[in-house]
């Protein structure tokens, strides 16, 4: 008996992972970016890799560690320990977007060090979420009682942001659209900015980042497959095509 069995494409995977927005598989869609350029690469590395990362993580938490005492140790395992950050150096460097490359330098852009923040965040049982603010891709996790907020947070730095640092970014991107008034940021716009980003969204700016690149560097063959994988993930889009 002979058995045909067709390894599905790089898009055809991709296209598999994020049929559904119940069961989207934020980690390993956004890992399977880097088939194009990396088609030999396992993406089951990167789900291990931070598996492990989770299980570091565990065993250094006190059983009736609370929400802020989890942030706490997490970011000081992820950017001071490990030393994740923003690549400085090279910002526009498509590696910057594909996990497996940031897992091995520890150099990525907000929404890819996001990505892998958010993975083990939610391995802790925190409860955070991606933020698609303007201009720099966030992280925020809600803090219960006592502490009843919000902890926003700077993927890129690991910085933690407060309301007037918020602001601050906002108001030369919104200095001219008369919803600043008396040189402040309504609460109102902050709220709209600092809305939870869904598994969608997040992939849609990873892919149009590397959009960006791309038309930046002539780059016509990369660019059509990062538009073929638009496509799939937004087909009602009007530039997905």
């Amino acid at each position: 008996m002979n058995f045909n069995l067709e390894v599905p494409t790089a898009l055809e995977y991709f296209e598999s992972l994020v049929q559904s927005d119940a069961h989207f598989p934020l980690l390993e869609a956004a890992a399977s970016l880097a088939q194009d350029e990396y088609p030999e690469f396992d993406i089951q590395q990167v789900l291990d890799q931070v598996d492990q990362l989770v299980g570091r993580l565990k065993q250094r938490l006190p059983a009736d560690s609370g929400a802020l005492q989890k942030l706490r140790l997490l970011n000081q395992f992820f950017f001071d320990e490990l030393g994740f950050g923003g690549n400085l150096n090279d910002y526009y460097d498509p590696d910057n977007s594909f996990l497996h490359v940031v897992l091995r330098t520890r150099r990525g852009i907000p929404i890819s060090l996001a990505v892998l923040w958010l993975e083990l965040a939610t391995g802790l049982g925190l409860e955070a979420q991606g933020v698609s603010f303007p201009g720099h891709f966030l992280v925020k996790v809600r803090l219960p009682h006592p502490h009843d907020g919000m902890a926003v947070i700077d993927p890129f730095s690991g910085r933690s942001l407060g309301k007037e640092d918020l602001m601050e970014r906002l108001m030369p991107l919104y200095n001219e659209s008369g919803l600043v008034r008396n040189g402040e940021v309504s609460d109102d716009l902050l709220k709209q900015c600092l809305r939870t980003a869904t598994p969608r969204e997040i992939m849609a700016r990873m892919l149009r980042n590397l959009e960006e690149v791309y038309v930046s560097h002539n780059d016509a063959p990369r660019l059509a497959l990062v538009k073929k994988r638009l496509q799939v993930l937004i087909p009602e889009a009007p530039d997905a095509d």
